[in-house]
């Protein structure tokens, strides 16, 4: 699938797309912020009026996604190069290693959820879920 606009342009691009909910930027117009707080959403973006969530609970599929790749591929890290922690110093300094990041990106994480969310929408359109018109 492309993700060039040209060809057809009400479909947006998938990378800007992602790029926006990766910076905690609506989805749609780029320009609005998703949240209020650090996890807190806004219920629609200020600047087009795109409702984030057209059900609550729509994004849970890409969090899971988002959330679980990172761990999966740190732990598959661990058993591949067999890391031993032998001493309560390494061991907590491979959990702040492994949750730190975790916890600091979470804003962001759930930024390209709601992005995902977005394009499935625009991609497999529902007809009772109103998109605003794409800005030019």
């Amino acid at each position: 699938m492309s993700t060039d606009t040209s060809a057809n342009p009400h479909r947006p691009g998938v990378r800007s797309t992602i790029w926006r909910g990766a910076r905690k930027r609506c989805p749609h117009c780029g320009e609005g912020p998703v949240f209020v707080r650090w996890m807190t959403m806004h219920e629609q973006c200020s600047v087009c009026g795109l409702r984030y969530l057209f059900n609550q609970g729509d994004t849970w599929f890409y969090w899971i996604i988002m959330d679980r790749i990172p761990i999966a591929s740190g732990l598959i890290l661990i058993v591949f190069f067999g890391l031993r922690v032998g001493t309560v110093p390494a061991m907590l300094a491979f959990f702040g290693a492994m949750a730190v990041p975790l916890v600091w990106t979470m804003p962001n994480r759930q930024g390209i959820a709601v992005a995902l969310n977005y394009l499935s929408r625009v991609y497999f359109p529902d007809p009772s879920d109103e998109l605003p018109k794409r800005p030019d």
